[in-house]
């Protein structure tokens, strides 16, 4: 072994067997209270080194952790106490839907009522509303038409009271996942309190909304791996097993809540990978001990996670079994398995005849039914004919009736079949209109044709013809109802019937566009299937044959979930962001009221909170790059700085990467965003500033001698805490409820607050 030199550099530290400098390790294990040498990858933090154990690596570790205990729980009790207290204060105002509660309180509603519906996210987020709304007594009755509607004698408190409870648990989260990385109270202590004194955070944990469900998951995922990491000396143990086990059991919850879960996902994965590059080379171990380390992170941190992401959609599908407003997402496989959809036990002709009654449905995952109504094309878009869109709900005015080319008279005895290479005509049943098409441009897709409704009982002119195409099919074969494949060719132009997954704006009722393609690739936006099927001519069949597996099932929810999710667009006067907008807390959400005479409640952050949290952002990498500056050159720090160092790198350096993974994929989405997307990150963001500004702090005696170094990291302390109190007590009404004159209008009490212009209450 080489000779052993007590070199102060803290990078040399992390990096060397500890063996190597054993007199000053030992002092350092016993005495180190922000971080011990035993925990360079214990700390979910430990990105930056390694070092293997010894024999008195544990007990160095326990030494350190005994003076911090006792005070630790005390604080803890505080922070849970003003945590809770501040969360479900005023849990029940305003008695009337806010925000999205009219999203997410009917989709409980849904639950409760075993109804299907259609989000753009997993499913486990409404059902645990569901869940909280049927424990607290809540019938499923209410119906969340809109914002601002009564909840009159309904129990809605229940399921708010279940999200201000999750939301409680943030604070208590960070306080110990800041403490595990720093062992010190003052730092866990700024941590809690910066979110316990947010009005944002408390905003967004009061409603029936899905983000303190899903911050509680990601803070838990981040604490069991933090607290998985303390247990590196106990391999195997009770213990370690058990917080290795409830890392994988949040992580699913994450993502089984909303898809931004995968980012937690990410950041854990990262710790685990280096974790297991550590063990690699721990020489000490053999290839059978690392072999026995990475296949439990596989159960724990993959399997697992996946057999319960995957068990919330299996309970998803069994109580939702009824028919509901998310039928016309889906295919009419999928529907077929719905009690109360016209497809469930259903029988039906099997073969598409002339003069039968349809409905067309696109195979493009939401690609809708083909669809018309009485509203026109407006000025300026392609000819001014009726209106042809594909609608993903069940309506009557999808029904379309197939004539033949010239000949739309009944016919007695059996009719005729529809078969591949035949001329039709489609007309719609409610207004008589023929499908047409024409060489105008489509209104958005400007290099397809436009789809219109033309002619009238039974009138029109040669562009109102298409052709029956069966994919795969020959001449001859006839058209099977759900079954086959269809696509529509138009006789006059050569392009084929498609739906193009784009929303129209509201003069199209924010329907989805029809073209005609000249393009005749066969894909599923230009491909069909007949689903509903009405001729009292022909026989019928039971469509029970075609129900889907449950893993058919589990693909296309989620094909349908990813392109909704993306597809989201803003409505008119309606709140929406830029990423850049949310770490300066630039613009905020109304949650509820407009006018004076309303009750009003908006999200924002506690202005003072989210402007220490981003100057601290700053802070800390300035602070790293000092101390790697110092160590390169170098310079002696001394044992209470190499201590900051690596406090700062290893567990300064998660929250970093946390709060990276939870904010800058933002900036590549090209959906709609909204502020309160930001809040994820915002939580790893104000534990990075505890831990900063703690280190911060018992640095002043790099300037200042004792006691003046006391005095400046006390003060500096009580200064913190007043501003964020006082912060706290001018803005807390955005919480908790403004009444009276808005802040721009004369006699507001909110008047002297709106220090940014673009703050709305």
């Amino acid at each position: 072994m080489a000779k052993a030199e007590c070199t102060p550099k803290w990078n040399t530290l992390a990096l060397r067997n500890r063996k190597t400098c054993p007199t000053p390790e030992k002092s350092f294990q016993t005495t180190f209270t922000p971080v011990s040498k035993d925990k360079n990858s214990q700390t979910a933090g430990h990105l930056a080194g390694g070092d293997t154990q010894s024999s008195n690596g544990p007990s160095g570790q326990f030494l350190a952790r005994e003076s911090i205990e006792s005070p630790s729980k005390v604080l803890l009790m505080l922070v849970a106490g003003l945590s809770f207290s501040t969360r479900l204060y005023k849990i029940t105002e305003p008695p009337h839907v806010c925000w999205d509660e009219t999203h997410f309180g009917k989709m409980g509603s849904y639950y409760i009522n075993r109804t299907f519906f259609f989000d753009v996210h997993p499913p486990l987020g409404k059902m645990l509303i569901g869940l909280a709304g049927y424990m607290s007594g809540y019938d499923g009755t209410f119906p969340f038409i809109k914002p601002g509607d009564k909840y009159e004698n309904q129990n809605y408190w229940g399921m708010r009271g279940f999200c201000a409870t999750l939301g409680s648990f943030l604070p208590i989260f960070a306080y110990l996942i800041v403490l595990e990385l720093s062992n010190s109270c003052t730092a866990a202590i700024i941590a809690a309190t910066l979110l316990i004194f947010d009005t944002g955070c408390i905003t967004i944990s009061q409603y029936i909304l899905l983000d303190p469900i899903l911050m509680f998951f990601i803070m838990a995922a981040v604490l069991s791996m933090v607290k998985f990491n303390q247990q590196r000396y106990r391999s195997f143990s009770a213990s370690w097993w058990l917080w290795l086990v409830l890392t994988g059991i949040n992580l699913a919850g994450a993502l089984g809540v909303k898809f931004v879960g995968l980012f937690v996902i990410i950041l854990v994965g990262l710790n685990t990978i280096w974790d297991l590059w550590r063990l690699l080379g721990d020489m000490s171990l053999s290839l059978v001990d690392i072999a026995k380390h990475f296949l439990a992170r596989a159960f724990a941190l993959i399997l697992l996670p996946l057999i319960l992401y995957v068990t919330i959609f299996a309970v998803h599908f069994v109580v939702l079994n009824k028919s509901g407003p998310g039928d016309g997402f889906f295919s009419s496989a999928f529907q077929s398995r719905l009690i109360g959809n016209n497809l469930h036990n259903a029988s039906m002709p099997e073969y598409l005849a002339f003069g039968s009654t349809v409905t067309i449905k696109n195979l493009r995952i939401a690609g809708g039914y083909l669809h018309s109504h009485w509203h026109l094309y407006p000025e300026g878009v392609g000819a001014r004919q009726q209106q042809v869109t594909a609608y993903l709900h069940k309506d009557y005015n999808n029904l379309w009736v197939v004539h033949r080319q010239q000949d739309n008279n009944s016919q007695s005895g059996n009719p005729d079949l529809v078969r591949h290479g035949d001329i039709v005509r489609l007309e719609h049943k409610e207004t008589t209109r023929n499908l047409h098409s024409h060489l105008h441009e489509a209104p958005l897709t400007k290099k397809h044709f436009q789809v219109t409704g033309y002619g009238i009982n039974g009138t029109g002119d040669a562009n109102d013809l298409w052709q029956v195409e069966v994919c795969g099919g020959q001449k001859g074969d006839p058209v099977k109802v759900l079954r086959s494949k269809v696509r529509f060719l138009h006789r006059a132009t050569g392009c084929a019937l498609y739906s193009s997954g784009k929303t129209l704006p509201k003069w199209g009722w924010e329907q989805i566009e029809v073209t005609c393609s000249p393009y005749l690739k066969e894909t599923p936006s230009s491909q069909w299937n007949i689903e509903d099927h009405i001729n009292p001519k022909l026989p019928n069949i039971s469509l029970s044959v075609l129900k889907p597996n449950f893993l058919e099932i589990l693909l296309e929810s989620h094909i349908v979930m990813f392109r909704g999710n993306s597809g989201l667009k803003p409505k008119d006067n309606e709140m929406n962001s830029k990423p850049w907008h949310w770490p300066i807390n630039y613009q905020g959400l109304r949650f509820s009221g407009v006018n004076a005479t309303e009750y009003r409640v908006y999200l924002l952050g506690n202005p003072v909170v989210w402007w220490i949290n981003l100057a601290s952002l700053g802070l800390y990498l300035t602070m790293v790059a000092v101390a790697s500056i110092a160590t390169q050159r170098g310079f002696s720090l001394g044992q209470q700085r190499i201590e900051h160092s690596l406090v700062l790198v290893r567990g300064g350096g998660l929250l970093m990467l946390g709060w990276l993974l939870h904010y800058a994929p933002f900036f590549t989405m090209g959906r709609i965003l909204y502020f309160h997307h930001y809040f994820p990150a915002m939580l790893f963001s104000s534990m990075l500033t505890g831990l900063t500004l703690d280190i911060l702090f018992r640095s002043a005696d790099l300037l200042l001698h004792p006691p003046y170094s006391y005095w400046f990291q006390r003060a500096g302390q009580l200064l913190l805490l007043f501003s964020i109190l006082y912060s706290f007590y001018l803005f807390h009404p955005l919480s908790y409820g403004m009444t009276g004159p808005l802040a721009h209008e004369p006699g507001s009490a909110m008047a002297d607050l709106k220090w940014m212009d673009s703050w709305e209450f």
